[in-house]
């Protein structure tokens, strides 16, 4: 069967965008010339200039698809638990361990800042990111888990500083014991948050 227009183009888009992943993760963007990603991805610079505008717009394609693989991880990791509580602390863990990952630690936390802006690089974050947390602070207060608080304010706190948590990593000179450090404050940070004694049956 021939391949329609969207097929082709479909297709080309998705050479790009893993070809410039694979190689944004292993030598970062600076270091990446656009010919060399067009060679890889077996395409022409006029294909990239067409769906990306230019190399960072391919690079903010990169971004885009690493933040939602990391989010759907999370939410599976979330799923597969057997309470409400035991899948905060998942998330929190998941979520740390997905930005152990050299390619997440290079592409969107060490890269994404400096290539996109730090604005438009938390507006990413909280893209992906945000949602997920509102609906997490969201249950714990309907269920009397957290105090009452505006839920939208408590998430983007709560974004902020896992953003926060996920830089010092990628940047510390010793990552696994900055992530330990890490992880324990915000443990705390968000056990404190909670209202055993008021709360109600545990969501499922």
């Amino acid at each position: 069967m021939r391949r329609t227009q969207r097929d082709r183009s479909a297709g080309t888009k998705n050479a790009l965008v893993t070809a410039a992943r694979e190689l944004f993760a292993e030598r970062g963007y600076q270091a990446v010339p656009a010919d060399e990603i067009v060679r890889a991805a077996g395409v022409s610079r006029g294909a990239l200039y067409h769906h990306y505008g230019d190399k960072q717009g391919l690079f903010r394609a990169v971004v885009e698809e690493l933040e939602q693989e990391v989010t759907d991880a999370i939410r599976a990791e979330m799923a597969a638990q057997p309470d409400f509580l035991t899948g905060m602390a998942v998330a929190l863990t998941a979520f740390l361990d997905a930005c152990s990952r050299p390619e997440v630690r290079q592409i969107s936390l060490i890269d994404g800042p400096s290539v996109l802006g730090w604005q438009a690089w938390r507006e990413l974050e909280a893209q992906y990111g945000l949602g997920l947390i509102e609906e997490l602070v969201g249950t714990a207060i309907e269920h009397g888990l957290f105090e009452p608080r505006p839920v939208k304010v408590l998430a983007q706190l709560v974004l902020s500083a896992v953003a926060e948590a996920a830089l010092m990593i990628a940047y510390a000179d010793d990552p696994v014991a900055t992530r330990a450090e890490a992880e324990a404050a915000l443990g705390a940070w968000t056990a404190g948050l909670l209202r055993d004694q008021n709360a109600g049956p545990l969501p499922k």
